[in-house]
């Protein structure tokens, strides 16, 4: 049973890392990676010097900090706010209404989210009606960014509240009836029970996001930006899109791609060691 893994890991994850070679050449692909020249850190150098690369770095920060800040804390106030309700089958139903986006691919969602807030869509229809202007909101670079953060948080929400929640079920009852005996209302009882009861996932789940510090959302993105966005929307993954496969500007998409994943991994391994640090987590 583990086998089929093991070859998907071999051959998409461990065969193409000898391609990190192209990074240190000035790759011909009529030459291949073994005969192509050698130029050690030019491509590195020429990465940092371009005002392109720098712009998509920053766009790429602030997207995917802004993701994981957001998608802890808008789950967490979900998943206090359900756990308050006592209808069951009230309860169990908007966990599953919230809960199906996740299960949508981008593909699908992107072109849903496009005419809802296309021209002619039900956004400035809405709008409309108390005299705004129509606008193509994913043509507007000044809104894209926010709205690429909204609609991941959307989609998302209710799938990240799903483990909030398995840690509501494990604070004991007790707790909240003592509390109320005390005089201590609801909304006190979430700071003095709930939180404190929860704090340990809560921890977790922040420095686990770290590691995506750097994932902005390939698919999100490519699926919703256009050239009028790029100078706030465009990413390092579809900047490395654009340069590698469409410009054919292999060297440099290598670079910059190989840059990403140093990247990656320094804060995956600091995100792991937080959390053994911090909420007794451990890999292995």
């Amino acid at each position: 049973m583990v086998v089929p893994g093991l070859l998907w890991l071999l051959f998409f994850n461990l065969v193409p890392l000898f391609g990190i070679i192209i990074a240190f050449e000035d790759y011909v692909p009529g030459l291949g990676p073994w005969r192509s020249e050698f130029n050690g850190l030019e491509n590195f150098e020429y990465l940092f010097s371009m005002a392109d690369a720098k712009r998509v770095i920053v766009n790429t920060i602030v997207i995917a900090c802004s993701k994981v800040v957001l998608n802890l804390v808008v789950p967490l106030l979900f998943a206090l706010l359900l756990n308050e309700v006592k209808n069951l089958r009230y309860k169990k139903f908007i966990q599953t209404a919230v809960y199906l986006p996740h299960f949508l691919s981008w593909v699908i969602l992107a072109s849903v989210i496009l005419n809802i807030f296309g021209l002619d869509g039900i956004v400035n229809k809405i709008g409309g009606l108390f005299g705004a202007e129509p606008v193509i909101w994913f043509s507007e670079s000044s809104y894209f960014r926010q709205l690429v953060i909204g609609t991941d948080v959307w989609k998302e929400f209710g799938f990240n509240a799903v483990i909030f929640l398995a840690a509501l079920t494990g604070i004991d009852p007790n707790l909240y009836e003592a509390a109320s005996i005390d005089g201590c209302g609801k909304f006190r009882s979430v700071f003095y029970i709930t939180l404190p009861g929860i704090m340990p996932t809560i921890v977790l789940v922040g420095v686990l996001g770290l590691s995506n510090v750097l994932n902005a959302g390939f698919d999100q993105v490519f699926n919703l930006y256009n050239p009028m966005v790029y100078s706030t929307g465009d990413i390092l993954d579809t900047w490395v899109y654009r340069i590698g496969l469409v410009n054919l500007q292999f060297s440099l998409a290598t670079t910059a791609g190989l840059f990403k994943s140093l990247i990656s991994f320094v804060m995956i391994v600091l995100s792991y060691t937080a959390a053994y640090k911090f909420a007794d987590y451990k890999v292995f």
